[in-house]
């Protein structure tokens, strides 16, 4: 998010935004769910190692799996007054995720009102709908593991999955490259990321070209009865804007939220016919060969 400068939306035209800043040490913290049991701190019964060589594996399984399933996003985000709790302004937009004729993945818009979010004084930016449409279903696999640590935290039961739990911190920060910074409960049976919670790092914080994020959690459900599949993400937190081109400083209340839903693996069918028949493969049929009924009708 960018906070909106009127004076220089004025000066310039009504598309020129300004930023302000942000202390990073002081977003309101994203609480845990109630369906989280307590922390279990015991040695599992293999290394931490060898779980995170198992996890990352199969989820980069996962990724690909989920790169041939069609589904609906619905993202929203909202600025809340803290004194009426009301929203103040809201972005929206409703997008199937599909391909097109010759196969290549696709994004289309199904639904998007107009913005209000300037009306709260902020504006969507590149970053964020990034965010939305990639980042929130973050994995981690062997290709982008080496960029990492991940350290074991214990287990935990997730309403009524059992998981272990691993801390991820990025090894660098690069502002052209933003990774995450958070926690991941991986299930103990399927060894997916099951819930993910944390933050997309480095913001920007220069003065004036500011771009704040609040955290985020992403939950994900069984598809398919095989892969964990994200399903529900929320992000809130109180973006801090410093002074700048003459106003005063702002805490902004940001909430969103995003719906993952009617996921249906992509694929596509062949049938041969010959003669004006479907030829079988079941009955060993091959191509040039006549169907059996019109053999007997022969």
């Amino acid at each position: 998010m960018r906070m909106r400068s009127w004076m220089a939306a004025m000066a310039v035209a009504a598309c020129c935004m300004t930023a302000v800043g942000q202390n990073q040490d002081t977003f309101t913290p994203m609480p845990l769910d109630s369906g989280f049991g307590p922390m279990n701190l015991t040695e599992p019964s293999i290394t931490p190692d060898e779980i995170i060589k198992e996890f990352t594996s199969k989820e980069d399984q996962y990724a690909e799996a989920y790169h041939h399933y069609t589904y609906r996003r619905e993202g929203r985000v909202d600025t809340i007054d803290d004194d009426t709790r009301k929203v103040t302004g809201e972005w929206y937009e409703q997008d199937d995720v599909t391909f097109n004729p010759s196969g290549a993945r696709m994004e289309k818009v199904v639904f998007a009102p107009p913005s209000t979010l300037d009306q709260g004084g902020i504006m969507m930016t590149p970053t964020d709908l990034q965010d939305i449409q990639h980042n929130y279903t973050f994995v981690i696999t062997p290709q982008n593991l080496p960029e990492y640590d991940v350290k074991y935290v214990g287990r935990q039961k997730v309403d009524d999955v059992e998981t272990y739990v691993f801390d991820v911190t990025p090894k660098s920060l690069d502002k052209n490259n933003r990774r995450f910074e958070g926690r991941v409960w991986v299930d103990e049976q399927g060894l997916q990321i099951v819930v993910s919670n944390g933050r997309m790092v480095p913001d920007d914080t220069r003065k004036g070209h500011e771009d704040l994020h609040p955290p985020f959690m992403t939950w994900r459900q069984q598809i398919d009865g095989q892969y964990w599949f994200p399903v529900y993400t929320k992000g809130e937190g109180l973006l801090h804007f410093a002074s700048g081109y003459g106003y005063m400083a702002q805490d902004v209340h940001i909430r969103e939220t995003v719906k993952y839903t009617n996921y249906k693996r992509f694929g596509s069918t062949s049938k041969v016919f010959y003669n004006g028949a479907e030829i079988n493969k079941d009955n060993n049929q091959q191509p040039g060969q006549q169907p059996d009924s019109q053999a007997k009708q022969k």
